[in-house]
């Protein structure tokens, strides 16, 4: 992928689960050459062990041969190459500081620690590269967390206050069925990771990425003022609605539901329009008196809608301009023909078995005009490029590379 915008950068990739390796699986889309680097003695990545699996038959829910994937590394190990390496063994931090030396970034998302404790932390890896640019993805950061610091995905959306945004207004909190925060704090990890090397290219020095899935996950829930909402009355809260921007929320069909989002006077007034109620426009004519009436406002919507079938609702709000779609479910969203034209989402492959069950996974949802941006490889088997890696990049002999391997370094 020489024309794409990292051609030539080379990541060493230490992470496991999804926050850690959907950072590097987008540095891999954009070019880089992302050397996965696994642990021969647990299996490797732990998603590796995600059901279900994809085998020769289809998708199963246990694993039924070596040769059978996991969906999870599927997706997330594409355009990657995997190595073994066994940092824990006495050896291995000289193998991995090899590595360091031919490499543009590291990413890790060990717990807070761990990887100093391995010896393999930024500080080891500057002295060996200066210009190295070291990202580490945790739950709470370089400092550590509370208790045992250990961070999933539900406990940062639980502290983060965004299981309190959702649901209705004195129900239980709502966990987002999206892993909001392993995907909310990779992204922040790849954009502090390109400006680094930016900022290494121009002083010949890198430096440390400390990105934590807490803080990555609260200033997003801090980009909304619901500290400032409450105080003037209005609920976090709200339900399938948003009184403050009525008429808005996602209503029923008789047949489906549907999303609307008709904040301004001409949006709030075709929608009624479509309802057939133009003897209300009066009453709703304003944002203020839209948002006064709100429950009132979003009962007459759902009362007209719910007998109704989704198709005739949506073609009525879009013949008078009310911005509408349905809600549909995530089979159906990642094979909208457009998101594919765009490859925004793409078709999976399987490194060995010819069809992946029509399966899709994330692209990488940014198009250049001159460059591209794709996922050229499928996933790699454990330890697949040990050779290619190890004697191509390092050097190593075939009498060292089987040296390191019997001596269970590799």
């Amino acid at each position: 992928m020489a024309d794409s915008p990292l051609a030539g950068r080379v990541v060493i990739d230490l992470t496991s689960a999804l926050a850690g390796p959907y950072a590097t699986l987008l540095l891999a889309g954009l070019g880089a050459r992302v050397i996965k680097v696994e642990n021969p003695l647990n299996g490797g990545d732990q998603a590796r062990g995600n059901a279900p699996y994809l085998s020769e038959d289809g998708l199963t829910l246990t694993r039924r041969s070596p040769r059978d994937m996991s969906v999870s590394m599927l997706v997330r190990g594409r355009g990657k190459q995997s190595v073994t390496l066994n940092l824990k063994h006495p050896r291995g931090r000289e193998v991995f500081g090899d590595l360091v030396r031919r490499a543009d970034v590291v990413v890790e998302n060990f717990s807070a620690g761990v990887a100093d404790r391995l010896g393999i932390g930024y500080d080891f890896a500057a002295r060996l590269n200066p210009k190295i640019v070291y990202t580490s993805i945790s739950g709470f950061g370089a400092q550590g967390g509370p208790g045992s610091g250990k961070a999933m995905d539900t406990i940062v959306q639980a502290l983060s206050g965004l299981m309190a945004t959702s649901g209705d207004p004195g129900g239980p909190p709502v966990r987002s069925g999206l892993p909001l925060a392993d995907l909310t704090a990779p992204l922040f990890a790849v954009v502090g990771t390109l400006a680094a090397l930016m900022q290494a290219e121009r002083t010949g020095r890198g430096q440390h990425v400390d990105v934590s899935m807490l803080g990555a996950l609260t200033s997003l829930v801090a980009c909304e003022p619901f500290d400032a909402l409450e105080a003037v009355g209005l609920p976090a809260r709200t339900g399938p609605v948003m009184p403050r921007l009525a008429p808005f929320g996602i209503f029923p069909a008789a047949d489906g539901w549907f999303a609307v989002c008709a904040p301004t006077d001409g949006f709030a007034h075709g929608l009624l329009k479509a309802m057939g109620r133009e003897d209300l426009i009066e009453e709703f004519r304003t944002r203020d008196r839209r948002v006064e009436r709100a429950d009132r406002l979003h009962e007459l919507v759902a009362e007209w809608s719910s007998a109704r079938p989704l198709r005739e609702i949506l073609d009525l709000l879009t013949e008078h301009g009310v911005p509408a779609a349905p809600v549909r479910d995530p089979a159906t969203a990642v094979r909208d023909p457009l998101v594919l034209e765009r490859e925004e989402v793409v078709p999976l492959s399987h490194p060995r078995y010819e069809h992946a069950g029509e399966l899709y996974g994330t692209g990488v949802p940014i198009r250049f005009s001159a460059a591209r941006a794709r996922l050229e490889t499928p996933a790699p088997d454990l330890g697949e490029h040990n050779a290619e890696v190890y004697g191509g990049l390092l050097g190593y002999s075939e009498e060292h590379i089987r040296e390191l391997a019997e001596d269970g370094v590799i």
